[in-house]
């Protein structure tokens, strides 16, 4: 992960981030960056929780880069429908860990990045459809 300290503050944005970043998974994070613009065009692109993050009616995607690998984060629930196509990643609830020189296809990852969009429009649509503009929630 890129290292955070008194003589490197945290990333501002995307480039800083991925300056910080050792060179073999910076080329894999820049393939996930071109990757995700192309298949989201209208996400706006930032630094949450010190990371690349994508939002198009709430969170899309995320990548980072650790000592030993990449992940990408798109959500538990897309992954949970692409399981069999996850099969050959390291992969936990919301998380697939790749080696920096084997990224994820492209055609992956735009399929997951185009289903987190469906998934955050139709919440959004649900959230606008209900008569305060708030899903309510049941509380047990």
């Amino acid at each position: 992960m890129r290292k955070t300290d008194a003589t490197n503050p945290p990333a501002r944005n995307v480039d800083e981030y991925l300056a910080g970043v050792p060179k073999e998974a910076r080329a894999a994070l820049e393939k996930l960056r071109k990757t995700i613009k192309a298949a989201a065009p209208m996400a706006s692109e930032g630094i949450s929780y010190q990371m690349p993050m994508y939002k198009h009616h709430g969170m899309l995607v995320g990548f980072a880069a650790f000592k030993n690998h990449c992940s990408l984060f798109p959500g538990p629930a897309v992954m949970e429908r692409h399981q069999q196509e996850l099969k050959r990643y390291d992969t936990s609830k919301g998380t697939i860990r790749f080696p920096v020189d084997q990224p994820p296809p492209a055609a992956l990852v735009k399929k997951l990045v185009k289903a987190r969009i469906e998934e955050n429009e139709a919440r959004a649509a649900r959230r606008s459809s209900s008569p305060s503009g708030v899903k309510k929630r049941s509380v047990p």
